[in-house]
């Protein structure tokens, strides 16, 4: 009996030690949770340093008429200017509404039905708006005597160009826009290849020969110089003007054919603002120039009359296309 109960006391005695040696080796053990190393990178993924800054959730714009507390990446966008639209169109943003009277050609898919009619240019739809309830309106200087009813539907940021620096304006509207639809790395390759054109551009138009800007509206014909709504072709293009004196007026200085024979430009850059827009008395910008006066002319000679595309230089102009390709028709003139 002793003997029996000898044998069942080391038969418990080693079932504990061996579940004690079982504890310690599961207890020795590392799990994955619990190496330094594991540990170390969870805190340095959960550090500050390491978490990727949130985008601001609303932007404060400064333009000519006031400034604007927008939220970022607004989803009801209203625009009154092309030159706005065509850098939202690069950038991909989408836009709700547009006046749809006047769209220039080369963004002519915005007449599509799915987007609302805002008006004009001059004369916003404020009930189509109300109802709208947009989170931002772009306008141009064509909207300007709208700003004050427009600024009450939703903020309202005017986006014209400066003509006394041009290339510098155009710049800072794309910028704004990159900020508030954070497409700021997407504006600055923009930027970048603008300039880059512009600077091959520079390097030929300088010495190019005297150049002569003019409109043609119904038969008449208005100069524009240094400064003015076309200034950029000698401003950033860098193309010698025939006259210095010409006004910076937006509407340009009113001249005649004589004119032009007597100033006998190199180059002679036309923008037909009667191709855009429909009227009585329209006349095509061909016929209003090229008659027997300027055919005298250095330009006419040497097949430098240039005729730019107005939905791009009365229209459009101020966006991330339409610049690119208003350097690339002025480039015309050099090859």
């Amino acid at each position: 009996m002793k003997k029996s109960l000898s044998l069942i006391l080391m038969s418990v005695m080693m079932i504990a030690v061996l579940a004690a040696c079982g504890s310690n080796n599961n207890e020795g053990a590392a799990s994955p949770s619990a190496s330094p190393s594991a540990s170390a990178s969870a805190s340095e993924s959960a550090s500050p340093s390491a978490t990727t800054p949130a985008a601001p959730a609303e932007v404060t714009i400064t333009h000519p008429l006031g400034t604007a507390t927008v939220k970022t990446n607004p989803e009801k966008v209203v625009v009154f200017d092309f030159g706005t639209l065509d850098t939202l169109n690069k950038l991909g943003v989408e836009v709700a509404a547009l006046p749809k009277a006047s769209i220039p050609s080369n963004l002519s898919q915005f007449g599509d039905a799915k987007y609302e009619d805002a008006g004009t240019l001059f004369e916003p739809d404020f009930e189509k708006l109300n109802k709208l309830k947009p989170d931002v309106i772009f306008i141009s200087g064509r909207t300007a005597e709208a700003y004050e009813e427009l600024n009450k539907i939703a903020p309202t940021i005017q986006m014209s160009i400066d003509y006394s620096k041009y290339a510098e304006s155009f710049a800072a509207n794309a910028e704004t826009i990159g900020k508030i639809f954070n497409k700021e790395a997407e504006v600055a390759a923009e930027l970048a290849a603008f300039n880059a054109s512009v600077e091959e551009l520079k390097g030929k138009a300088s010495t190019a020969g005297k150049a002569l800007i003019v409109l043609t509206s119904g038969g008449k014909i208005s100069a524009y110089g240094k400064g003015s709504r076309f200034g950029s072709i000698h401003d950033t293009y860098g193309f010698v003007p025939v006259d210095e004196s010409i006004k910076p007026d937006t509407h340009g200085d009113k001249i005649s054919n004589e004119y032009i024979a007597e100033k006998n430009p190199d180059i002679l850059f036309v923008v037909d603002r009667d191709a855009v827009v429909s009227g009585e008395g329209t006349v095509p910008a061909k016929e209003v120039i090229e008659n027997d006066l300027v055919k005298k002319t250095n330009a006419f000679k040497n097949g430098k009359i240039i005729y730019l595309d107005a939905n791009y230089w009365y229209l459009s102009g101020g966006g991330l296309q339409t610049e690119l390709e208003m350097v690339k028709e002025a480039a015309q003139a050099v090859q």
